[in-house]
């Protein structure tokens, strides 16, 4: 089954809301508040997130953390880049070479890269900003009604400093399973 790591759902959504509230700085642990995640897991993911340049943090009584790109310049891409383990690839093969004794052989391999290629391209093309707020005409988008204030996908109405109710996120929370811990 080809399946994203909770680590990276986890900085999917955190960059998806720090990206709802633009120019506001965040500490982690408003957002492990805000989003209903262990503040050591905020920590480690916007850590991350941080080496990769995707976030920056900002010392002091008001510190906390800021993106680094606009939301439009950061895409799906680049969070699963800095937060798999591996890099991207549907089989190992596509990810790297070298690795199977078969790879000179394989009748298969080409077509996996071919369909690595697709899957990466539409990786590229979605960013956190379409993750807030999905593009005009997106077959995912909700329909709008005019004057209306625009949906956020993660929590209704944007409102600037309106806080989620913690219920909405729920949904895009993953329920623990009995393999998942506190990382």
């Amino acid at each position: 089954m080809l399946r994203i790591s909770k680590l990276t759902d986890y900085g999917t959504l955190i960059l998806t809301h720090m990206a709802g509230l633009p120019g506001r700085v965040h500490s982690a642990a408003e957002l492990a508040e805000a989003l209903g995640l262990g503040l050591p897991t905020v920590s480690k993911v916007l850590k991350t997130l941080g080496r990769h340049e995707l976030v920056s943090s900002q010392r002091g009584a008001h510190g906390g953390y800021v993106l680094t790109r606009p939301p439009a310049e950061i895409t799906v891409a680049d969070v699963i880049d800095a937060l798999e383990d591996q890099p991207f690839g549907l089989t190992e093969c596509s990810a790297s070479t070298g690795i199977c004794s078969m790879e000179g052989d394989c009748r298969i391999r080409d077509n996996w890269l071919r369909i690595n290629t697709v899957v990466r391209q539409a990786l590229r093309s979605v960013t956190v900003a379409d993750m807030v707020h999905p593009a005009k005409g997106s077959p995912f988008g909700r329909s709008l009604v005019p004057n209306e204030p625009t949906p956020h996908r993660m929590s209704g109405p944007a409102r600037l400093g309106a806080r989620p109710p913690a219920t909405a996120l729920a949904a895009c929370i993953p329920t623990p399973r009995a393999d998942d811990q506190e990382i």
